[in-house]
Formats: structure tokens, C-alpha cells, sequence
């Protein structure tokens, strides 16, 4: 949802093609009121191109790079071969997330009861400024209920949209993995390693989720996952030092190896 009139060099567009003649294209730009734009055959593909009618064809939708911008002609210029697979499934998932950020917002503006331009002056502009996107607003909104407390919209307009977002938005998860060595010289000593894991679990509290797994003697994986990264490093730091204390308190050793990202 974008509320820029035109769009930034570099940036990653979704563009319809409008006609298309032997030296390009004319695009229009889905997300800025169909601004006119300019796909040269040169940037159509690596290759050379005999044909460009066998790379596009009008109405297409394609995600371009706006690689040019000359202010002084009103002119923007797109490149398809420099989008990556990767730049383009980004894009797309991005495209789609703020496509129901935009949908969701509505419902937000017509609980408030006022019109579109007022709510978003007074709020969904600064959101977009402070969380970068729209949809990341709500996913903050979803994920911690003093995400919007800086945000200066009266309390009441704040209280709706946590609302929504917590009603709509499934909370950000992200998963990191280790390596935990742990060895007894007890002669129990599997019920005491299962004693200690299970305890050094309960430590991360109840709504998170660690999971440790045995590999084969002496190692164990440990996953866990959180709300965001330093949440997940955070209690992986706490239940790998629990288990090297329980550990060392009961003949044995342990240590926990992080997993490269």
C-alpha cells in the first residue's frame, strides 16, 4: 500500500504492459496510480532478442527494476534481467502481504468511523514511517501490544487496530538450532541427562517452544523457536547454561554448539 506518487531507483515494481513495440514496451506501475514507464529491449533479457513479442506480451504483469529516473523528461525506466528469482518471489510476497495490509486497514478506518484520508494522515502514515510497511505495523501490532504506544493516534483509533491485527495477523516466528555434547559418569547417567533436559526446558517458561532431540551419544539438537531472533538467542543462551549447570552439578558435562545461520 504505497502512498508515494513515484517510485525509488532500484526499487522492485509489479508493472501491467501496455503496448509493446520492437525497440519495448510501455508498462504502467500496478502500485502508483499506473504510472507510465518504459521497458527497453535491452533489459528485457541477458540474450540478445530477436523477437521481444517472444518475452512479453500486453497485459502481461512482470516484476521490473526501475534501474533509471530523468526527473527533467518525467521519464522511468525498467530492467527485467536484473530481477532475480529470488528478487521476484520477494517481491511478489511483499506485494501480497501489502494487498491484505491494505484490506485490513479498511476494516480499521470503518471501525473508527472516519474517512480513509483523515485515519491515514492521523496513522497509517506514521505507521508506514516507523515499521517500513503497513503490514509490518500490523505484524508488530499482533506480535507485542506496546508495539503502537510511540505511535501518536488517539488511544481509542491504537486499540482497534491491535485488535485486528491480533484477530488476523499470525504472529512472526523464526526457528534457530544447536548442538548440545552432553556426557555422565553416573551410572544413571541417561535418566540423569533426561532429568536435567527436561528441567532446563521448563526454564524457558511455557510459551515458548524449545525442542531438544537426541542425535546419538553425546549429542543432542536443541531448536528453538521465538517471536524474533534476539528472543530465540535469548533463551537459547538460558536453557544451554541450565543444562551445563545441571550438568556440573550432578558429575558431568555439557556444551552447546550455535548453528551457523
Amino acid at each position: 500500500m504505497s502512498q508515494r506518487d513515484e517510485p525509488e531507483l532500484d526499487e522492485f515494481v509489479i508493472a501491467t504492459v501496455r503496448k509493446i513495440l520492437p525497440y519495448g514496451a510501455f508498462c504502467s506501475l500496478d502500485e502508483y496510480g499506473d504510472r507510465e514507464t518504459f521497458l527497453h529491449v535491452s533489459e528485457v533479457a541477458s540474450r540478445w532478442i530477436k523477437n521481444i513479442h517472444e518475452f512479453l506480451k500486453e497485459d502481461q504483469k512482470i516484476i521490473a527494476r526501475v534501474f533509471r529516473i530523468v526527473p527533467e523528461k518525467n521519464q522511468i525506466d525498467l530492467s527485467l534481467k536484473r530481477v532475480s528469482d529470488l528478487d521476484r518471489r520477494r517481491k511478489i510476497e511483499s506485494y501480497r502481504k501489502e494487498k491484505r495490509a491494505g484490506k485490513l486497514f479498511e476494516v480499521v478506518e470503518k471501525m473508527i468511523g472516519k474517512p480513509h484520508e483523515h485515519v491515514w494522515k492521523e496513522m497509517g502514515a506514521e505507521l508506514v514511517e516507523k515499521f517500513g510497511s503497513l503490514y509490518s505495523a500490523f505484524e508488530e501490532a499482533a506480535r507485542d501490544e506496546k508495539a503502537l504506544d510511540a505511535v501518536k493516534a488517539p488511544k481509542e483509533w491504537k486499540a482497534v487496530m491491535r485488535g485486528i491485527a491480533s484477530q488476523n495477523i499470525k504472529r512472526p516466528r523464526v526457528r534457530i538450532t544447536g548442538t548440545l555434547n552432553i556426557s555422565s559418569r553416573e551410572p544413571d547417567g541417561i535418566d540423569v541427562i533426561k532429568k536435567v533436559l527436561l528441567e532446563a526446558k521448563e526454564s524457558a517458561g511455557e510459551d515458548e517452544e524449545v525442542r531438544i532431540t537426541y542425535l546419538g551419544a553425546p549429542r543432542y539438537m536443541m531448536a528453538v523457536t521465538a517471536s524474533d531472533y534476539k528472543k530465540a538467542e535469548k533463551i537459547a543462551s538460558v536453557v544451554s547454561k541450565k543444562v551445563k549447570e545441571g550438568m556440573n552439578e550432578r558429575d558431568g558435562f555439557a556444551e552447546f554448539e550455535r548453528e551457523e545461520k
